[in-house]
């Protein structure tokens, strides 16, 4: 599956580097077209002269090239590439590419590339585990990278643990992976909300709940790596995103939600309804903050709009519904019956009394149960991963 694709490769300054030169003559192998970039500090441990022989192309390694200061247009490498994968990755390196640094071409290819991105780390196992590092990967992951985790093995310090990179056979087997189904929503326009919704009680409070987004933001990521052009709507979150293939559009209350959706919906072949919509707003929202002057106080609710009931009652021929259920008794009995009364083809089940599961939490564990009654159940797993078991259910689904 590699044949005919264009690939960079950045090698940073790890003891790991070595093992660029194994990795470029495999993709060289399987048919691609190697493009490599090093950091200064990469030099220290193979040298240009060997990667530009296996590649077959000159290395890059600084803005300017040759004697007459010929410029390397790091932009243009962004956008010659199918892919890119930093291997092996340096804890220098990924908190750079975490934070937004740019201080060399890797770093500036890698800010302007539109093409996804993997990321494989190498480095001694307690930098590994230390929280900095640990955050910065988690963050890479939420910008829509694709991490590929060291492996468990004897480090050059000469401790045991994890930190090795991953071997290229496997690097050479996660890029065939993703290409061989990367495309398998190519173009399809799918519509994902995400997030809480804020009902106003007055200018500084509101009524909401724990959601997070981490789970939608997980999904419109691997859509949008899989080809998708989506459109995310989201309530108020922390979660930033930037993929060329996906138009976020923030909102805060449910009726706000609504009108986003209601705005794509008849363009969208696939519609994914994360967000956790508040189930009552108040019915009048007070213009001033209200005063606390007695000991209780009286708020009247009113039903909000049941966007996936809504949006259900006028799915198009084709369009395929997707729903989300928490709940916490009769978990499997309440989500096929809002199967039926929202029309969709997919529902989503997670349940509060599954520990690492539900708002907030980086982890997901799941239940997907389509309108044929079929029925799946997945062990806890990080949302990212989540999010790919939902786009395969999804794919079975078209193609079913």
């Amino acid at each position: 599956m590699l044949k005919g694709k264009n690939i960079i490769l950045g090698v940073t300054g790890s003891i790991a580097a070595y093992k660029a030169a194994f990795f470029v003559r495999l993709l060289v192998k399987e048919g691609a077209a190697v493009k490599v970039i090093m950091t200064s500090a990469a030099k220290d441990f193979i040298t240009p002269l060997t990667l530009s022989t296996v590649s077959k192309n000159p290395v890059v390694s600084e803005f300017v090239k040759g004697p007459s200061g010929e410029w390397n247009n790091h932009v243009d490498l962004g956008l010659w590439a199918d892919a890119m994968i930093i291997a092996p990755a340096s804890a220098n390196t990924v908190g750079k590419m975490a934070n937004g640094i740019c201080d060399n071409i890797l770093l500036a290819t890698y800010l302007s590339t539109r093409c996804p991105v993997f990321i494989a780390p190498a480095m001694d196992l307690d930098m590994y585990q230390h929280p900095s590092v640990i955050s910065n990967l988690e963050k890479l992951a939420a910008f829509g990278n694709y991490l590929i985790n060291a492996e468990h093995g004897e480090l050059a310090s000469g401790l045991i643990g994890q930190g090795r990179l991953a071997e290229p056979e496997q690097l050479v087997q996660t890029l065939s992976d993703f290409f061989e189904k990367g495309n398998r929503l190519d173009k399809k326009k799918i519509l994902i909300s995400a997030g809480p919704t804020y009902e106003a009680i007055d200018p500084v409070r509101f009524i909401g709940n724990h959601s997070t987004g981490k789970m939608g933001f997980a999904i419109a990521s691997e859509a949008a790596n899989q080809g998708a052009i989506v459109t995310l709507v989201s309530g108020p979150t922390q979660i930033s995103i930037a993929h060329p293939n996906i138009s976020l559009i923030k909102v805060n209350s449910g009726k706000e939600m609504y009108a986003a959706c209601l705005s794509v919906v008849k363009e969208s072949d696939i519609i994914i309804l994360a967000a956790a919509v508040a189930d009552y707003a108040p019915k009048t929202m007070a213009t001033q903050k209200i005063k606390k002057q007695s000991d209780e106080m009286q708020l009247e609710l009113v039903k909000t709009v049941d966007i996936a009931q809504e949006l259900g009652k006028i799915k198009s021929k084709g369009q395929i519904n997707v729903g989300f259920a928490l709940e916490t008794n009769a978990e499997l009995e309440n989500a096929q019956k809002k199967i039926v009364k929202k029309n969709l083809d997919i529902i989503v089940l997670n349940s509060l009394k599954d520990e690492g599961a539900g708002f907030g939490h980086d982890t997901n564990k799941i239940s997907i149960i389509d309108n044929q009654n079929n029925i799946e159940h997945f062990e806890l797993k990080s949302k990212k991963e989540v999010a790919k078991d939902i786009i395969n259910a999804i794919v079975t689904k078209i193609n079913s």
